[in-house]
């Protein structure tokens, strides 16, 4: 499963970071600096709920 995100919608709340803080990470300004990034086996539950926690839809799970 690969990771997607949208910059031009995050809007920096780093509420994947605080639900899902393995599988997330931030850039120095605080956006999710993780698209592309593939989720480490076993950890899909936890980047879905990261991904669902974005209040601007910014994040999508490829590969499901």
């Amino acid at each position: 499963m690969k990771i997607s995100v949208r910059a031009d919608l995050c809007c920096a709340a780093q509420l994947c970071t605080k639900n899902a803080p393995g599988i997330y990470r931030l850039d120095e300004l605080g956006y999710n600096a993780s698209d592309g990034d593939e989720v480490p086996p076993g950890q899909e539950a936890e980047a879905r709920r990261g991904a669902r926690s974005c209040p601007e839809g910014a994040i999508n799970l490829e590969g499901e």
